[in-house]
């Protein structure tokens, strides 16, 4: 078995306001630093983690100094520090106080035997795309975001619907009228585009997927195409309300009619690190509740 770099700066991530995440970080820095390694904690006004010896530092510093993030809460702790962090390129690992976890691989539970052996080198690398969106008005940019589970165009308002065109590669698609659309990573097919119909990607596939949410015909399918395919979406100029789009549900950018969003796979990955049982399909089993090997 082959041991990868060990890490040795390590900076810890967690869900702000969150007493799971305090606890499991006063574990974790009490560890790291008994292994005789440095310790950083974010310092900002949304990030407040009053822990033992640990150096506060920006963003920025710990995109600079920093060789590893483990990030303590749930996915939506683990998408908004990628956003985050996503231009140092910097690895990341998750330890689960929220809800499901996908992307959050190790129990709190689990920490005192599974983090140090990570720590040493015995982990593997997973890279994963994400999405960057700009939203153009009269051609000129007026907000953007990336995503690393799914850009969501969405009526803002209950009840309405949307009319709208799509475009690949400039190339016509098709107009619709819907509830929106949903436009998904493979880390995301396993969020808001699988409660919408859309399939399961594996991590792997260079694969972007596009829901419809509750469109006004029967023939309106979920679409799968290369990642590599830039995406517009055209706001009619009849539509009598403004639209909002979603970025990993986090980030909100208000539309107008006659707005053009811009989708396509942003240059840096995401890049994750896993235990070396790590294994997607057991994470789907035990996560969606999938029946056990005969």
């Amino acid at each position: 078995m082959s041991t990868l770099k060990p890490f040795k700066k390590i900076a810890l991530i967690g869900k702000p306001g969150s007493q799971a995440a305090q606890e499991t970080i006063d574990v974790l820095c009490e560890q790291i630093q008994n292994l005789g390694l440095e310790v950083f904690l974010p310092q900002s006004d949304t990030y407040d983690f009053p822990t033992g010896n640990a150096k506060k530092i920006s963003f920025e510093q710990i995109g600079k100094t920093c060789d590893l993030a483990i990030v303590v809460g749930g996915d939506g702790s683990m998408l908004k520090t990628a956003r985050d962090l996503i231009d140092s390129g910097l690895p990341m690992l998750g330890i689960n106080r929220g809800h499901l976890g996908f992307l959050t691989d190790i129990r709190p539970t689990e920490v005192d035997t599974r983090v140090p052996p990570i720590l040493e080198g015995q982990y593997t690398l997973e890279n994963r795309f994400l999405l960057h969106a700009e939203v153009f008005r009269k051609e000129k940019s007026v907000g953007s975001s990336n995503a690393v589970n799914d850009v969501v165009l969405y009526p803002g308002e209950i009840a309405r619907m949307i009319h709208f065109e799509l475009y690949m590669d400039q190339k016509f698609v098709y107009s619709q009228r819907s509830d929106g659309l949903i436009v998904s990573t493979p880390t995301g097919s396993t969020a808001y585009s699988l409660s919408g119909g859309g399939p399961i990607l594996a991590p792997q596939t260079d694969t972007i997927v596009l829901v419809p949410m509750c469109p006004h015909t029967l023939t309106s399918r979920p679409i799968a195409v290369n990642k590599e395919k830039v995406i517009d979406i055209v706001i009619s100029e009849t539509n009598r309300h403004n639209p909002q789009l979603s970025c990993d549900g986090q980030v909100i950018i208000s539309l107008r009619p006659g707005d053009r969003i811009r989708i396509k796979p942003y240059p840096i990955e995401m890049c994750l690190v896993h235990p070396l049982d790590y294994d997607y399909f057991e994470v789907l089993r035990t996560k969606l509740g999938w029946g056990q090997k005969l």
